[in-house]
């Protein structure tokens, strides 16, 4: 499985989205695979930023502007003619879509549209790989607790649910009508869990919102205590994205799938018990359970069942709760105390590495 991570070298990479949480973290590795890196996105939607921190600007082809541009976009891929485009770039914030429902919606389901159209006008003779990341969120949350399959219904209650459906439909839209007959694009659709790791510090998050508590000196506010999501280190869904790229360029049967990438269920832990587990790596975290004034729909069951990603790919996840937590809250500790002379790339490197042993070791 390293050995096909290989495979990257050298390849022209679109990612968009790239300065998020996931895209960052998905540049890094590609970087250190000794890709070409095309990073697209309209800004850095936090600061600090693990972008930022990981100085990746001076390591790949930086383009800022919105996806909601499809001339340019398209003008982009044409230019670059990539191996590979990941397709990260949304609002992903559950309250942020609230607040701003036209915004989730266009850059959630316009945006993926304008890389489906752009995808329609390409004409190129080389072969180009494509996952669109969705989210578990897509499914219509039925609080059943077998774990979500790829053919379950989709939908969503809040906006930024909904507006991940909606993109999956268009997906479908464009696949069956457009794209199902292009022998030189595999496209695939990839859901993931909750992807939780050191260099994220978006609003409302849980692990963020640890780290801003211990920051500031303040206790973390509990609000959905009893929730259960299905929580994965970030590197274990990027993996899963990486193979599902190389491995549907060479399959067609894998190609115009979607695949859910998310934890066994010892793994979908309770926010309490994340917390927890968080506290006992570092223990001057303090918290307190409070009660929601805002009547937000906040789903109390979600799980995924990655089977489909097992059988087609090999792939599952293999850190445990407590290592995922070690890896995170590791990263933090030296981004904020700074105790050596490792830059925070080559510690983000590391941990790559690292994982990368692993994979090498189950396999």
């Amino acid at each position: 499985m390293i050995n096909l991570l290989k495979k990257f070298k050298k390849k022209k990479i679109i990612i968009t989205g790239h300065t998020g949480f996931k895209g960052s973290w998905l540049t890094l590795w590609l970087t250190h695979l000794g890709a070409n890196v095309t990073g697209i996105s309209d800004t850095i939607p936090t600061k600090p930023s693990n972008f930022v921190a990981n100085k990746l600007e001076k390591k790949i082809q930086h383009l800022t502007f919105d996806i909601k541009n499809r001339k340019k976009l398209s003008s982009i891929i044409k230019k670059i003619k990539p191996d590979y485009i990941f397709h990260l770039a949304a609002q992903s914030l559950v309250k942020k879509s609230y607040k701003n429902p036209v915004q989730t919606f266009e850059t959630n389901s316009i945006g993926t549209l304008n890389l489906l159209e752009a995808l329609k006008e390409l004409k190129s003779r080389k072969k180009c790989s494509i996952v669109i990341i969705t989210s578990d969120k897509s499914y219509k949350n039925l609080e059943i607790k077998r774990g979500y399959k790829e053919d379950d219904i989709l939908g969503g209650h809040d906006p930024y649910s909904a507006s991940k459906a909606c993109a999956e439909l268009i997906i479908q839209s464009y696949m069956k009508s457009f794209l199902k007959n292009n022998k030189k694009l595999y496209i695939s659709v990839a859901r993931a869990g909750n992807v939780i790791g050191g260099g994220d510090w978006s609003q409302d998050r849980l692990i963020p919102d640890c780290i801003r508590s211990i920051q500031k000196k303040k206790n973390l506010k509990i609000r959905f205590a009893n929730s259960t999501r299905p929580w994965q280190h970030v590197l274990e869904a990027l993996y899963g994205y990486m193979v599902l790229a190389i491995k549907q360029k060479n399959n067609k049967k894998i190609a115009g799938n979607s695949f859910n990438f998310g934890p066994n269920n010892k793994s979908s832990l309770s926010v309490i018990d994340l917390v927890k587990k968080f506290k006992k790596d570092w223990p001057i975290l303090k918290w307190e359970l409070i009660k929601s004034k805002k009547k937000v729909f906040e789903s109390g069951l979600l799980k995924l069942n990655s089977d489909r990603a097992l059988k087609n790919l090999n792939w599952k996840c293999i850190l445990n709760a407590n290592q995922t937590i070690l890896m995170l809250v590791n990263w933090y500790k030296f981004y904020y105390e700074k105790k050596n002379k490792l830059s925070m790339f080559n510690f983000s490197i590391n941990q790559i590495k690292y994982y990368e042993k692993l994979i090498k070791n189950k396999s």
